[in-house]
């Protein structure tokens, strides 16, 4: 049976892993992701698929923003990894196809096999952590037009009770969905990590509220079946609940509302990169 590499590749980490789904994958193996060689990091990872090959092809996830042409990071914060060639760095060192999609789309597409998406062709993934991206698929082609989809960057009003002097912590807009609801900003906003929060602290009527809006346009003009919402703040339970009934109050019964839920599979995002490079051999 052929199998397939994977690279979840992020701003803090790449994780690898080798094999054909969630029955027969190795166990993820975490590179650090250098924020001044990034060919240290590629050298570290092109090393662990060929020790866990033959591979037919490599799927991967990447950070972004992307040239999905040419599989190229572009404009990224981390200035080292500007213009770096992905695809070609790695397809000329493991001489192998190589599929190149956005983190989101992937991991989307990892929960469209194996996950909460099953059987649906209009869903929606967004991931809400260090940074807030958004993907999917629309009539079962993952979401790509001009370029990719850059639904963490949606612009939003603040909040009433949003703290003097907080703008929000993007530097390209402050005020869009990743710099009012990303993990850093609610670091920034509380002077603490989303996970040392309690439920009834004030951030989380915040937090529900900024997801639900952008959740609630979304909604309007992608009309996806479902709505998945991954990420290490979604790990709090208690905000789920308050997601969905804040969807609700601003939808205000205009149009039936998807299922809002939580990816089923752990790895989606190594596991979507499987799918890639499956489709792409």
């Amino acid at each position: 049976m052929k199998r397939y590499g994977a690279i979840e590749a992020g701003g803090t980490k790449f994780v690898c892993a080798a094999g054909t789904g969630p029955e027969d994958l190795t166990p993820p193996a975490r590179f650090e992701t250098s924020n001044t060689d990034p060919r240290q990091t590629i050298k570290q990872v092109v090393a662990w698929l060929k020790e866990n090959g033959p591979l037919a092809a490599v799927g991967v996830g990447c950070f972004g923003p992307l040239d999905l042409h040419s599989g190229a990071i572009t404009t990224t914060p981390k200035l080292a990894w500007q213009n770096f060639p992905l695809k070609t760095e790695l397809q000329d060192a493991l001489g192998v196809p190589v599929a190149v999609d956005t983190d989101v789309n992937v991991a989307g597409l990892g929960e469209h096999v194996w996950g909460a998406a099953r059987g649906l062709d209009t869903y929606l993934y967004l991931t809400v952590g260090t940074g807030i991206g958004g993907g999917g698929m629309a009539r079962g082609h993952l979401l790509h037009g001009k370029q990719h989809p850059e639904m963490g960057h949606l612009l939003l009003p603040r909040h009433p009770q949003e703290p003097g002097g907080f703008d929000g912590v993007c530097p390209w807009h402050k005020n869009c969905l990743e710099g009012l609801a990303a993990g850093p900003a609610v670091e920034a906003r509380w002077g603490f990590p989303a996970y040392e929060l309690p439920p009834d602290h004030l951030a989380w009527r915040l937090e529900a509220h900024y997801l639900a809006a952008a959740l609630v346009n979304f909604i309007c003009t992608l009309s996806p079946q479902k709505i998945i919402l991954g990420g290490g703040v979604m790990d709090q339970a208690h905000l789920f609940p308050m997601v969905r009934t804040r969807v609700a109050d601003l939808m205000n019964g205009y149009v039936e509302l998807p299922e809002i839920v939580p990816p089923e599979q752990r790895w989606c995002g190594v596991l979507g990169a499987i799918a890639l490079g499956q489709q792409t051999h």
